[in-house]
């Protein structure tokens, strides 16, 4: 028997202390949920016992994996109990030290007192122990790691700080002791205690037992007929799988195949994308098991990362239970269901958006931020990705109604070449930019791209169902009708051209003005067959990505290379115009090159990039100056 040393005492981290504060002054008015945390994280000690025990031939034992609960209602004590993989000295100290994601305090904080979100955010941040201090005003944890003769008793008050002693006589596993709060003893009561947990660990793959009863003897309902199954079994093997405080998800796919190899699973949608709300890349996984054994509760390599949202449990006969991680990869059934779970979900979404497009739609303002990464991952199955995703479009009221590019086509006309999109930062100003005026008048559809996300998506894409698809401020667009002139002969090109309204002098001396002043900011100034009724307008040239993207690259990146644009001018506006009349006197070039750079920096706004705003400034003051000093005081 080891000798007793004196505990030793550590104080809690500045973050959690200030957790455990909310916590305990009842941040969250579902105290059971306390119970689910404390049952999860013993399944989860199983299950890590369980794994290592099939590795390593000397960590077995005969013992039957379970958790246990003892209520003492004299002594107001609640002890959960399991045989799990234990901890040592140092994992106390960083199991119990740690929050798991940054943020989550000041997440926890603003939740406070909004029931819908409590339910869900204690197991979401990795702080499922301290949910303890929910019930309980002093909280021990008695453990003994697998690997250690010595266990260790952990104690809190939790008020700031918690000792650590060793422990003689224990047991391989974990014991939390709640010491309850005086108004809690319903948490010493077996039937207070059994609802809780069929409530909410019905599906946990251990036994869980008061006394000698069992509480949970919830068959694995993956491998029952789907016919034979209720929404009420697959909500609650939901709740179990995702402890997100869902009452049941957004929809669930449950799958079977004897051949050419087996396995059964059940995939759900969560109704809401947590990484919308600010928490970062979605972590979980897919629980894999092997003839009803769980071999892996947080596999993420089943389903492709844009697929990370979903929860479920795959269990096939035909993967050994001792299986890794690394060998995974290489295992030829592996490999085959997930490639069969893809295609899958993939074919279950498109039947969704075919059969009720409004449902769809709620689905992909949630995920659909994160489905459309496999355009450029996921090149299998790029086509079928391609035609669930939805855009903003010049057909649409606002940025809230969404089409798809089958949508597009269908509306679009036959000489129709190519899938037009602009992007912008946001719809009412991408509404407005130059570019859209030949398209307007044209009744020619243009997505509104506000998402810089979404241009890179359709730029990888490139192409959908035999039609280009091209950035309308670009010089790689053909309208519809001038496609088939590019199939001419080259004779008949030169005819085109000399159709051509030829530019007048007086247009010319403007754009060669307009040129001279501009040399160092764009490629080049020309006539636009574009615009009906702005000025000018800013084009990439011909193979340059779109000026949206060019910012949002240059972002992330000082040294990104950008393109010079081209300054298309309209001859019929009137500003030109008058630009034109004044050409022919050489003491007004200097006011017409004024123009041009104003001009400039105009289009430059319009599409979102301003540049030398100090410039910009103090050339308007000088103009309206100049304007201010041609008018009257005099009443006529």
């Amino acid at each position: 028997m080891n000798e007793k040393t004196a505990p030793e005492k550590f104080t809690f981290q500045a973050e959690i202390k200030k957790l455990l504060d909310l916590l305990s002054h009842s941040l969250y008015q579902n105290r059971e949920i306390a119970i689910r945390e404390l049952i999860s994280n013993a399944s989860d000690a199983l299950d890590k016992f369980r794994f290592i025990s099939l590795t390593d031939e000397s960590a077995k034992d005969d013992q039957p994996l379970e958790i246990r609960l003892e209520p003492d209602s004299e002594n107001r004590v609640l002890a959960i109990t399991d045989n799990g993989v234990g901890m040592t000295h140092d994992e106390l100290i960083e199991n119990i030290g740690t929050i798991a994601h940054s943020g989550s305090l000041d997440f926890l904080s603003k939740a406070a007192g909004d029931q819908k979100e409590e339910v869900s955010l204690i197991g979401k941040f990795g702080v499922g122990f301290y949910s303890a201090f929910m019930l309980a005003d002093k909280v021990e944890v008695l453990t003994r790691s697998y690997q250690d003769e010595t266990g260790y008793k952990w104690e809190s008050d939790g008020t700031g700080s918690f000792t650590i002693e060793s422990q003689a006589d224990l047991q391989r596993g974990t014991s939390i002791r709640l010491h309850l709060r005086k108004d809690l003893d319903e948490y010493t009561d077996d039937t207070r205690l059994k609802f809780i947990l069929k409530k909410y660990s019905t599906f946990v793959p251990y036994p869980i037992k008061i006394g000698e009863e069992l509480v949970n003897d919830q068959k694995p309902i993956w491998i029952e007929p789907k016919n034979q199954l209720t929404q009420e079994q697959y909500d609650g093997f939901y709740q179990y799988l995702a402890h997100n405080g869902e009452d049941s998800a957004r929809w669930h796919l449950h799958l079977s195949s004897d051949s050419p190899f087996q396995f059964h699973c059940i995939l759900y949608c969560p109704q809401n994308n947590m990484e919308l709300m600010g928490f970062g890349r979605t972590e979980h996984g897919i629980s894999l098991c092997a003839k009803r054994i769980l071999v892996q509760n947080d596999n993420r390599d089943l389903l492709p990362e844009y697929l990370r949202f979903l929860y479920g449990l795959v269990d096939s006969a035909d993967l050994p239970l001792n299986i890794s991680r690394e060998s995974l990869q290489d295992n030829t059934v592996f490999r085959k269901i997930k490639k069969v779970l893809t295609k899958r979900v993939l074919s279950h979404l498109a039947s969704i958006a075919k059969d009720d497009e409004e449902k769809y739609l709620e689905f992909y303002r949630q995920f659909g931020s994160v489905l459309r990464e496999g355009i450029g991952t996921d090149f299998e199955n790029r086509d079928a990705l391609a035609k669930l995703l939805r855009f903003p479009s010049s057909k649409g009221s606002s940025e809230s109604e969404l089409f798809s590019l089958e949508a597009y086509l269908e509306r679009a006309g036959e000489d129709q070449k190519q899938i037009y999109y602009l992007g912008g930062n946001d719809f009412n100003t991408i509404a407005r930019n130059p570019n859209l005026e030949i398209f307007r008048k044209k009744g020619i559809e243009v997505f509104y791209l506000e998402d810089p996300m979404d241009e890179i998506v359709l730029s990888n894409l490139a192409k959908f169902s035999d039609h280009d698809i091209v950035s309308i401020d670009s010089s790689d667009v053909k309208l519809p009708g001038e496609e088939k002139a590019d199939d001419d002969s080259e004779e008949s090109a030169e005819k085109k051209e000399e159709t051509k309204e030829p530019a007048t002098p007086e247009f010319e001396k403007v754009l060669s003005l307009f040129q001279e002043e501009l040399k160092e900011d764009v490629e080049s100034v020309t006539k636009s067959d574009r615009l009906t009724d702005s000025p000018c307008c800013l084009v990439m040239p011909e193979g340059a990505i779109s000026s949206q993207l060019q910012k949002v690259l240059s972002m992330g990146n000082k040294d990104f290379p950008t393109t010079k644009r081209i300054l298309e001018i309209n001859p019929d506006a009137e500003l030109i115009k008058r630009l034109c009349t004044l050409s022919s006197n050489n003491d007004q070039h200097a006011f017409i090159k004024q123009c041009g750079r104003q001009l400039f920096w105009n289009a430059s706004l319009m599409t979102g990039i301003a540049t030398s705003p100090e410039q910009i400034t103090e050339n308007i003051q000088s103009m309206m100056e100049e304007l201010a000093q041609k008018r009257s005081p005099i009443i006529t």
